[in-house]
């Protein structure tokens, strides 16, 4: 089982933006990347709405995520979401196990 987070960070004049590439600059995103358990830390933009930004967050388990919330890291990251003023949303998805396959709908 998998564990995805989908956060959504809002902001004000390209502060979202902002936020994730200091993220990506100063070693912060990558650091994560590196953690025990995660599958997944990527930054995506909607294009209907430039003020957001999506992150795609993925954990092989909740064991994973609570190491990761415990760190120093996280640290880091609620200081810059307060520098850029961000709020958030999150949306919480479990890997599904069933062996139900759609690569018939995906084309490669």
């Amino acid at each position: 089982m998998s564990l995805a987070m989908n956060l959504y960070y809002t902001g004000r004049n390209g502060s979202a933006r902002a936020f994730a590439m200091e993220m990506e600059e100063n070693g912060v995103a990558e650091r994560i990347r590196a953690e025990k358990g995660n599958l997944k830390y990527e930054y995506f933009i909607p294009l209907n709405d430039p003020e957001t930004l999506l992150l795609v967050d993925v954990w092989e388990n909740q064991e994973a995520l609570d190491a990761h919330h415990a760190s120093l890291l996280m640290k880091e990251i609620v200081r810059l979401r307060e520098k850029y003023d961000l709020h958030m949303r999150a949306e919480r998805y479990v890997s599904d196990d069933s062996g139900k396959d759609d690569s018939a709908f995906i084309r490669k």
